[in-house]
């Protein structure tokens, strides 16, 4: 019997070849795109879980809360990773729970010099010597309790040592970092061991690290003060630590470390899991990249949403062909076959087709990889994407698939009375119709709001990059020098003969550009009620034509003056907003109000309008932009469009007659702002390609509907057309019921998709509204796509000879 249901399947297979690969091809490329969709969302959810001690890893966040000092209420968002350097100490010698600490510091460049070659190495990390007990990093050559016990030692990524030394094994190399004078890192390093690179899926990363000995032995001020922030703090804790009970002593805690600093104010402290780290931890100034739990959301429902319409399709041509089955299965009934083993004749079928669907699923996976790293940004292999935990998975799947797909076909097909089918009495069923109408008005409701959505998405993403962001980023040329004395020292002579250049508008020295990586600072100004107070703001240090060189504009007193000599030390440029936190309203009433900053002391002489220095995801924060040059690290120069490529020779060969130590480094700032966006891009590429996708499914079973459906009415159209109907009346008649199922569609997605798109936006601080005209595009793109792929099969059904469709019966 198994052989004789296996040779009927294979043969209706062949029968109707066109349904047939509709349905396997429909649904390996939903299979295909649900399982890609799959490893994506796993490999977001398995950052850091490599490490051994997962659960057991948590980290400090710092914040300043007022009044009430308890855990329940704060706001998250208002803390930041990056804090103090005695914080862990102080928490490991309070606390039991607390095992070991490690702590690092923010990432830093460092100028090294090989072979008289100069290189400014990146994603550089000053580390504990707990960094190997804490986390999983493997090391190749080197013993982990030692390799950063001492200063100006260095462990270098694989990468790392393969880039600078053509090899691994180099422990007791050295580097030499004393290119730089002036700068309290430099030195000369030595090897101390070489590690496997950071797995991808690690919430931050670098390519070596050196030994946060180094850090406090030029700096050991920063290992006692509770105000001076560049350490991030993880803690290891014990196998039996009680979480709640841990965070429910933090208060105390926090109440002793307020005693003995006066200074710091209303600081605050929480602690976050590892499991937190990358995807819901809302602290700012994370030490790495961060994923996104709604992103995760969506795209999870995209997945299903394709695997949805996929399966749509195989019940619709299978219900809608069912009247072809309709003899055997009366034949089967009246020669004694149950309804039992009818059902699983049919399962069965459904069970073949969804196990050749899987192998093109396969097949399409394999092909489709390349485009999903460059999509994702993110390694997948596909060795690695099937293993003995995926396999299985997999085979589940598919089963779960079969028995979706072929439940209810089986079951209808089955239902079919014997003496009725054999005397020829058979009618369409009304419930079978009315499913088949109800499955395609649900899976283009799901279409029309990933319309809806990539819509939305690709106005947000026009939006960000239109806006006025209040200060000049076009043909902005950056050359990054790492805070160099050297440079510092000569940047007048420096700007006069970059400002000589043909192509160069003006010149500019600053710590920070908008984008960039800025540093906080505590500043005491006069408030509108008469009161000296300090608060935090951003901060950015900045020469005497930044202003001006990005056309900052001026809504209250001046910008900086060489003519005025008090300038240089007695003054500061702020924006509106510090304005406002100071309690102005009118900013014009901050001029010439006492302030202290940093050692520095004088007036305020000029606010400037409030300009995004960083993402639009975030509201615009309080700045100060205090006269420092000497803190620079970017030359900012603004050169004209033509010649551009001359330009940058000849600023390139002034560098490196200028500054011959330091490789000349450079980029654009519009390029390097929008980089902040690369995750929003990346989210817009891989929504709008799935989204394509799951139309394009839901079209290809729209397709064998229509087919069938003119099949049905070959003959009705032979009459009508014998009656004098023309081929336009006809296209329309066959392609007006489903034009009414994309309308009822659109009508339920409306809301639906409103309503998520609404929730993505509000991840920022800048959005752009819904409009109203994106319902009816995306109706309109529904129904051009839907009367496009119905057309076709319409037109060629309109254009049969009547004759010969009054003959088909």
């Amino acid at each position: 019997m198994l052989k004789n249901y296996i040779k009927i399947a294979y043969r209706n297979l062949l029968k109707n070849k066109v349904y047939s690969l509709i349905n396997i091809f429909g649904l390996g490329v939903g299979i295909a795109c649900c399982f890609l969709i799959f490893n994506f969302v796993q490999k977001e959810l398995s950052y850091d879980t490599y490490h051994a001690n997962y659960d057991r890893i948590y980290r400090v966040i710092h914040g300043n809360t007022e009044g009430d000092n308890t855990i329940e209420g704060k706001s998250y968002d208002d803390f930041w990773v990056w804090g103090n350097a005695p914080v862990g100490p102080a928490l490991q010698n309070d606390f039991p729970e607390v095992d070991k600490v490690v702590r690092f510091s923010g990432r830093a460049d460092i100028l090294f010099m090989l072979e008289e070659v100069p290189y400014q190495e990146t994603g550089v990390l000053f580390m504990d010597s707990t960094a190997f007990d804490v986390f999983s990093w493997k090391l190749i050559h080197g013993d982990p309790k030692t390799v950063l016990d001492a200063p100006y030692k260095v462990v270098l990524t694989e990468s790392t040592a393969m880039k600078y030394f053509g090899e691994t094994d180099v422990v007791g190399r050295t580097l030499d970092g004393s290119a730089s004078p002036g700068r309290s890192d430099a030195g000369l390093y030595t090897v101390s061991g070489v590690m496997e690179d950071v797995p991808e899926n690690s919430h931050f990363d670098f390519n070596l690290l050196l030994s946060f000995e180094t850090f406090s032995t030029n700096r050991p001020f920063i290992l006692e003060s509770w105000g001076y922030v560049d350490t991030y703090t993880y803690l290891l804790m014990d196998k039996n630590t009680d979480f709640e009970a841990f965070q429910a002593k933090l208060p105390s805690f926090v109440e002793r470390v307020r005693a003995l600093d006066d200074d710091i104010g209303n600081y605050d402290i929480a602690v976050e899991k590892m499991e937190d780290f990358y995807l819901r931890s809302e602290a700012q100034r994370q030490p790495g990249t961060v994923g996104s739990l709604p992103n995760i959301y969506i795209f999870s429902m995209i997945g299903l949403f394709i695997l949805v319409i996929a399966i749509i399709n195989f019940m619709n041509l299978s219900t809608a062909r069912s009247l072809e089955r309709a003899k055997e299965v009366g034949i089967r009934k009246s020669i004694g076959a149950d309804r039992s083993s009818l059902i699983y004749q049919f399962l069965g079928e459904s069970g073949m087709i969804v196990s050749l669907a899987g192998i093109v699923a396969v097949l399409l996976v394999a092909l489709a990889l390349p485009i999903m790293n460059d999509l994702t940004g993110k390694t997948f292999i596909f060795n690695e994407m099937l293993n003995t935990k995926t396999i299985p998975l997999f085979i589940i799947g598919l089963m779960i698939v079969g028995l979706l797909a072929g439940s209810y076909p089986a079951l209808a097909l089955s239902s079919f009375k014997p003496v009725s089918i054999l005397k020829g009495v058979s009618k369409t069923d009304s419930k079978g119709v009315a499913l088949r109408k109800g499955l395609v008005v649900f899976q283009f409701a799901l279409s029309i709001s990933l319309i809806v959505g990539t819509l939305v998405v690709y106005n947000q993403m026009t939006h960000l990059l239109d806006r006025d962001m209040g200060f000049t980023d076009e043909q902005m040329l950056l050359i990054e020098y790492n805070y160099d004395f050297q440079v510092n020292s000569i940047m007048e002579p420096i700007r006069d003969r970059l400002e000589d250049v043909s192509g160069v508008k003006n010149v500019a020295f600053s710590r920070s550009v908008p984008g960039s990586y800025f540093p906080n600072a505590g500043t005491g100004i006069v408030n509108a009620e008469g009161e000296f107070v300090y608060k935090d703001q951003a901060i950015f240090q900045v020469g005497m034509d930044f202003i001006e060189q990005y056309d900052l504009e001026m809504v209250a007193g001046r910008s900086y003056s060489r003519d005025i000599l008090s300038d240089t030390t007695q003054a500061i440029v702020v924006n509106e907003a510090l304005a406002r936190q100071y309690g102005y309203a009118n900013p014009a009433d901050m001029l010439g109000k006492r302030f202290e900053q940093w050692g520095k002391e004088g007036e305020v002489i000029g606010i400037v309008k409030d300009f995004n220095f960083v993402s639009l995801h975030n509201e615009i924060e309080p700045l100060s932009l205090p006269y420092e040059p000497f803190a620079s690290r970017y030359v900012s120069i603004k050169v004209e469009t033509e010649n551009l490529q001359e330009t940058i020779t000849e600023v390139e060969d002034i560098w490196s007659e200028m500054v011959p130590h330091r490789p000349f480094l450079y980029s654009f700032l519009d390029e390097d702002f929008n980089n902040q966006y690369e995750a929003d891009f990346r989210f817009r590429k891989i929504f709008t390609s799935f989204s394509v996708l799951a139309i394009l499914i839901a079209c290809l079973g729209l397709l064998g509907l229509a087919t069938y459906t003119a099949e049905q009415r070959t003959k009705e159209i032979g009459i009508r057309k014998v009656l004098g109907a023309n081929v336009a009346s006809l296209i329309a008649m066959l392609s007006w019921d489903f034009v009414k199922l994309v309308l009822i569609a659109l009508a339920l997605a409306i809301p639906v998709s409103w309503w998520a798109m609404d929730s993505w936006l509000q991840g920022f601080a800048y959005r752009t509204n819904i409009s109203i005209w994106i319902f009816p595009l995306a109706g309109i793109l529904a129904l051009s796509v839907a009367v496009f792929t119905i057309s076709f099969q319409s037109l060629k059904a309109a254009l049969v000879n009547p004759v010969k469709s009054l003959k088909s019966e």
